[in-house]
């Protein structure tokens, strides 16, 4: 009995524009099969069952027609959202606990997190700090804009600084910042630098719900794009941090 996986749609469906794919009656598809043909509008059509569908069709038409308001992404018609049920996109639908649901929750508690931070850094005026959190914000959203809408994700810049600046300068904060490696924070450091390792521990939870979310069955990530934006993320609060005990925000 042979299996039918993502990785095998991909393949064979690369440069296509169809919107049926048939099998063999008894060919196993696997989940992440289903998911992806039903986020590229293809229809699985199982052999026997074509011909199927073909002689009920006069049935059918006697039958008044049943629009379905909302679509399960695994299969199911709804004409009301359940309430254990949010929508993925469009009139998708999928159990409020799915892993890219998880995933945007973070990215609001990340949004959260950003804004009180903002609104401290405004209180004892470090307006620079306060900046350069406005854009970051900006990039946050970004990042679940393109997930939502499942478009690509292209990282410019970041506080002035290119995805491989980014990392260089997290790595290497003495050469790029003239300062050390910030192994443990401390209440020593102030309070700027405790609300930005708060947002940097917060990003990695992030990048973390984004690599559980956005994976195959084979364990291959697929939003590469999202997976490193959020790891550029991590790294510019680090940075900020540094900059700050560098006496850059000054």
């Amino acid at each position: 009995m042979s299996v039918l996986t993502e990785s095998t749609l991909r393949n064979k469906l690369r440069n296509t524009s169809v919107t049926e794919y048939e099998v063999e009656k008894g060919v196993i598809v696997t989940p992440s099969a289903r998911q992806y043909l039903q986020d590229k509008n293809i229809k699985l059509v199982y052999k026997d069952e074509k011909s199927k569908e073909v002689n009920s069709q006069n049935i059918q038409s006697e039958v008044k027609a049943f629009t379905p308001k909302y679509i399960h992404v695994n299969g199911g018609v709804f004409e009301k959202k359940p309430e254990h049920m949010t929508q993925l996109k469009d009139n998708k639908l999928v159990a409020k606990d799915h892993k890219r649901i998880i995933f945007r929750g973070k990215i609001d508690s990340l949004q959260s997190k950003i804004l009180e931070v903002q609104v401290q850094c405004k209180n004892i005026n470090e307006i620079k700090v306060l900046k350069e959190l406005e854009e970051v914000l900006g990039y946050v959203r970004k990042i679940l804009e393109a997930e939502v809408l499942e478009k690509e994700f292209n990282l410019d810049t970041l506080i002035g600084l290119s995805s491989d600046e980014l990392r260089a300068y997290s790595h290497n904060p003495k050469k790029n910042l003239n300062t050390e490696h910030i192994f443990y924070p401390s209440i020593d450091m102030g309070p700027i630098v405790i609300w930005l390792n708060a947002l940097r521990a917060l990003s990695r939870e992030v990048e973390i719900s984004a690599y559980q979310a956005f994976k195959n069955e084979e364990n291959e990530s697929t939003r590469e794009d999202i997976a490193l934006a959020l790891n550029r993320l991590s790294s510019c609060f680090y940075i900020m941090m540094c900059k700050y005990m560098a006496g850059k925000y000054k």
